[in-house]
This record gives C-alpha cells, sequence and structure tokens, in this order.
C-alpha cells in the first residue's frame, strides 16, 4: 500500500496468494473478519482517488475469494469509495476471473466494469502504477 501523484491517492495492493484456503472449517468466520478489515482500512486510507491491484498470481483456485464476498465488499464500500476508486487492476489475471466478470458484467454498473483492467505481466504494470509504491511478493514475482 502506498501513495502516488500530488494528493492523497492511495494505491491498495491485495495479494490473493495469501488468503486463507476455502478447506479451513472456520473459512466464512476468516473471510468475514478480513472483509471487514478491509472495509475499515479503506475507510482510513483513502482521502481522495485511489486504485486498487489484485495480484492474483501464484494463487491456486483454493485460494481466491468467492464471487459472493468479491460482490459483498462492493455493496458494502460506501458511495464515497465507490466514487473515488479510479482504476481495479487484475494482474495476472486467470480465466476463472476473466469468465466471472464476464458473465457478471451486466450486474454490475457500467462505471464499475469501465474501471476493470487486466494486466499481464509486472512489466505492464509498471508502464501503469508507480512501482516503487508497491510490494509486489515474491512468489508473484517468480
Amino acid at each position: 500500500t502506498g501513495y502516488y501523484g500530488d494528493g492523497l491517492n492511495a494505491i491498495i495492493v491485495f495479494a490473493a496468494c495469501f488468503l486463507p484456503d476455502s478447506s479451513r472449517t472456520d473459512y466464512n468466520y476468516v473471510m468475514e473478519n478480513l472483509f471487514l478489515y478491509v472495509i475499515s482500512t479503506l475507510e482510513l486510507m483513502v482521502a481522495e482517488d485511489y486504485m486498487i491491484v489484485y495480484l492474483n498470481g501464484a494463487t491456486p483456485r483454493r485460494r481466491m475469494p468467492g464471487l459472493s464476498w468479491m460482490k459483498k465488499c462492493y455493496q458494502m464500500i460506501d458511495r464515497r469509495l465507490r466514487k473515488n476508486l479510479k482504476s481495479f487492476i487484475i494482474v495476472h489475471p486467470s480465466w476463472f476471473i476473466r469468465t466471472i466478470l464476464a458473465v457478471t458484467r451486466p450486474f454490475i454498473s457500467s462505471k464499475f466494469s469501465s474501471k476493470i483492467q487486466y494486466v499481464n505481466t509486472l512489466a505492464e504494470l509498471r508502464e501503469i502504477i508507480p512501482m516503487e509504491y508497491v510490494q509486489i511478493p515474491d512468489s508473484i514475482v517468480k
């Protein structure tokens, strides 16, 4: 997580490879608390425009958040945060993620859909955002 530009423009990095395995017995509890943590962190950090970088590389399917969890996150984020989101960058998008987003596109706002951007490589990501503010885990770099 860091800031870019002249103002307090936040870059929020979300590495899916560190999410809990869905086979955990307490998975729903852990994800619910993670959700609350993400929302409260966004509320504290975001003063102006921000972007989310979702690192999907090195993430097995069982660690990817479910569609219902992502939908709940989006719905719970207040209007100010939704409005100030400038870009939602998905790095190393899997076929699964592309399919889910293609299927759900008619059900999400066109404004939000236009903010989604796929990036296939870290080199491509470097062309879009200042990487000095972004920590990429070694497992994703490899």
